[in-house]
């Protein structure tokens, strides 16, 4: 479900974040490495900033934007840690960055467990599609990275249909697999989630949808 910027600032501002696991997301890796991204490119709810700076270090223009502030803080500050000065980090509210007037400039956008936090407000997430639709230009790709239904795992979980039902007009879904997403095993994901199998401070991968979407 969509959370306000104070309770992803409180993830960020206390180390409770379980997606936060000092690397890129494999899957994302991958991404880049078969081509799918490419030109100008949004990392979206880009939280710790690792894609924006993995995108940095290769040489692409990119920004991530995050709607809590302690998430940019954090990101820039990991950018620095790890030598990537470079690397472009704005607070952005994702829902409204796709307002009225707004220009598409983006060839690539990159959603790395974003869209699900909408999987059970279909309003808002009507409103994130269409956003979404207004930054990415035609012909553009949306990458996006889902917590999947299908097995355990710890935060909002959607089905493979969810994301079919949700990109249909001015969109053409060229491909949707299951994969997988890591991440950090925390108190809270262990109260949420208490059959992971794995202590808490250890490193998971669950089950996951990788979609690519192209913008028509």
């Amino acid at each position: 479900m969509t959370r306000s910027a104070d309770f992803w600032n409180s993830a960020y501002d206390n180390d409770i974040a379980p997606w936060v696991i000092d690397e890129p997301q494999p899957a994302i890796v991958a991404l880049e490495r078969d081509g799918w991204i490419q030109g100008r490119v949004l990392d979206i709810g880009c939280g710790a900033g690792e894609h924006t700076i993995l995108l940095t270090k290769l040489g692409y223009d990119v920004l991530g934007i995050d709607l809590a502030a302690s998430a940019v803080a954090f990101a820039r500050r990991n950018a620095a840690a790890q030598g990537v000065p470079a690397a472009r980090f704005d607070v952005g509210d994702a829902i409204a960055l796709g307002d009225a007037g707004t220009p598409p400039v983006y060839d690539t956008i990159v959603d790395s467990a974003l869209f699900h936090i909408f999987g059970t407000e279909p309003d808002a997430r009507a409103a994130y599609v269409r956003s979404l639709h207004a930054l990415c230009k035609p012909g553009g790709l949306v990458d996006i990275l889902a917590l999947s239904d299908d097995g355990p795992g710890f935060g909002p979980q959607i089905s493979d249909s969810l994301i079919r039902e949700s990109f249909t007009d001015g969109w053409e879904l060229e491909d949707l697999q299951s994969t997988r997403y890591r991440g950090r095993v925390t108190a809270g994901a262990l109260e949420q989630q208490p059959d992971l199998g794995v202590p808490e401070g250890s490193s998971i991968n669950v089950a996951a949808w990788l979609a690519r979407i192209r913008r028509v």
